[in-house]
């Protein structure tokens, strides 16, 4: 099918003739010379890649030390891959498994751009994959097995700079994609995207004790495949949607981490007027750290606050019964430099996204796990008495302070479990003529005012309608009064949760076509509206193509390392549409289904 499309080039539609303006040309790229090159991000500069320094602060030095980093998990890849053909059982070593995913998160957009700890990662790398080697190779594995490949690319220096030469002039994406057909390495980079993407997640569940072998089989399978140098349009393509059902089992596994250790999350009214006293701020994605910054706090008098996509802790009822979990402060991450400013005390960030801290706010600052920017204090392990420490020092939220800010609520605890519990009363609102669509609206947020299309999106959906959203994409517009569903009480706005917790609105919706009757999901106006900016929603979207839903609309521009020829392939056969004008898009999305709800029922 693909190729089809590629051999028909006339029959590009509107979508794809934008696109041939938005994607990057690679051959010119390597005319001019840059000093770095990186587009793995939404916000990449200009549609052309960032080529002097990353919009997200990436320095060259640190662009050239990721693509070494990711070159060699390719190459580790290879060989765990291989071990695991020969023995399902001794090929696995969770060492390797562990590192693996923790060194593709830590490439990600906005996570590590500490040149010094990737140069510690690159040497551990090396390591690593001398140790897959030999673990190939005691299991019957030839000698010389990969030539030419990651597996035996030659890095035989551990100096910093002569690293970082070698992941300009061998392992970033200008030297990679040189001679290749552009399609085949586009669909390359869409994979190693959404595979930094699930390592990610993955991350997540494996902190709380929750792993899986065969998820780290997959990502072996998949980075091996990509190394392949008989690789094509043809053979990448089911990997990519490999990349998408393996994620959709991180996601479950995320999920089950989650509810096993907090609780089934439950409606939750967070305060985001302060109070006063002490205070310390969590931001980023990871519940564990959260949870263990509440419980080193009790009893301390130090009031603990989330910001940006851990609003969703406060749902989880193993949170809830700590009274010092005060509320959320501040938005998205992308407003962290005037939030973290403003906030009268210690910041702990414990994933993504964080972006070039201001002085003002920098000695205050802590980064966990993977994490990390030069300066900035980084925490080993879970012992937060530094934290701590800090909170007692500086002022806190003073009387006056506390009382500058409005009154607020934001509203979340919305997991798939709490909605399909009220499916006799959602399907007696449909039954009823009260509810007419869904529709699904997050993802990731970003700094660009075309954003506000997903605002306009979201306030011109019919009062008829219930929103599922998820993600830091939820604050553009999550303090509207959206109201409930005529007399049903159902509010019309559900904060599902993170951006992970997409499963869970897919839980929702295959839920809503079983009480239906409905063939799939794409037989039910539900509307999909996913804003993009990173790699976890790389690899949301593939679980998205995964479970063949179709007619997402997605924005707010589409990927510039797709070529024109890949996103006519997804707008044929899975109906990607990008993000036009709001408020005409909702409108639009309302009229594609033909089916009619209550007659479902």
């Amino acid at each position: 099918m693909m190729r089809r499309v590629l051999q028909n080039s006339r029959r590009l539609v509107a979508i794809g003739s934008q696109q041939s303006r938005n994607c990057v040309n690679l051959a010119s790229m390597r005319e001019e010379n840059p000093i770095m090159f990186c587009m793995q991000c939404e916000q990449t500069n200009s549609g052309r890649g960032c080529d002097r320094i990353g919009m997200c602060g990436k320095r060259p030095k640190v662009a050239a030390l990721q693509d070494v980093a990711v070159h060699l998990c390719k190459g580790i890849s290879q060989y765990a891959n291989g071990a695991r053909k020969l023995d399902a059982v001794k090929g696995i070593d969770r060492e390797i498994d562990i590192f693996v995913g923790e060194l593709l998160f830590a490439t990600m957009t906005n996570v590590n751009n500490d040149s010094e700890r990737f140069h510690e990662l690159i040497k551990k790398a090396g390591a690593i994959r001398e140790k897959a080697k030999s673990l190939f190779l005691s299991l019957g594995g030839q000698e010389g097995a990969f030539p030419h490949s990651p597996a035996t690319w030659v890095v035989d220096t551990t100096d910093i700079d002569a690293l970082t030469d070698l992941g300009e002039d061998e392992a970033g994406v200008l030297a990679r994609s040189v001679d290749m057909d552009e399609d085949t390495f586009s669909l390359i980079e869409l994979i190693t995207y959404g595979v930094k993407g699930m390592a990610a997640y993955n991350h997540h569940a494996a902190v709380q004790g929750f792993e899986d072998a065969d998820i780290y089989g997959g990502l072996h399978e998949v980075m091996d495949a990509v190394c392949d140098p008989k690789a094509s349009v043809e053979s990448l393509l089911p990997v990519a949607l490999k990349v998408g059902e393996i994620n959709l089992s991180v996601m479950a596994l995320l999920e089950k981490a989650h509810i096993t250790s907090y609780g089934t999350p439950v409606p939750k009214d967070v305060p985001t007027k302060p109070v006063e006293g002490k205070c310390i701020l969590v931001s980023g994605h990871d519940i564990r750290d959260t949870a263990n910054i509440l419980k080193q706090t009790e009893g301390t008098g130090i009031n603990v606050y989330t910001h940006g996509e851990l609003l969703p802790a406060h749902g989880y009822p193993e949170l809830q019964k700590y009274e010092h979990f005060k509320g959320h402060y501040g938005g998205a991450w992308q407003k962290q430099r005037v939030d973290f400013a403003n906030f009268p005390g210690p910041i702990v960030m414990t994933t993504n996204c964080l972006i070039e801290p201001k002085p003002t706010y920098k000695k205050r600052l802590f980064t966990r796990t993977v994490v990390g920017w030069p300066g900035v204090t980084h925490i080993e392990g879970e012992d937060y008495s530094d934290v701590i420490k800090m909170a007692k020092e500086c002022d806190g939220f003073s009387p006056s302070r506390a009382a500058s800010h409005p009154e607020g609520v934001m509203t979340t605890g919305f997991g798939a479990d709490t909605i399909i519990s009220k499916a006799d009363d959602i399907v007696g609102a449909i039954k009823g003529g009260d509810i007419k669509n869904f529709y699904v609206i997050g993802g990731c947020d970003g700094r660009e005012s075309t954003r506000s299309y997903f605002t306009n999106l979201a306030k011109a959906t019919p009062d008829d309608s219930v929103i599922l959203t998820l993600g830091c994409g939820k604050f553009r517009f999550n303090q509207l009064p959206f109201g409930t569903i005529g007399n049903t009480g159902i509010p019309r706005l559900l904060d599902v949760g993170q951006c992970n917790d997409a499963f869970g609105a897919v839980r929702v919706a295959l839920a809503l076509k079983d009480a239906l009757g409905a063939g799939s999901v794409n037989d039910l106006p539900i509307h999909f509206g996913v804003s993009w900016f990173e790699q976890k929603a790389v690899a949301v979207l593939l679980t998205l193509l995964h479970l063949d839903i179709k007619n997402i609309h997605l924005g707010p521009k589409l990927p510039a390392f797709l070529t024109p020829n890949l996103v006519n392939f997804l707008v044929e056969n899975y109906g990607i549409t990008p993000c036009g004008d709001g408020e005409a898009d909702a409108a639009k999305m309302a009229s594609m289904k033909t089916n009619n709800l209550a007659s479902a029922a």
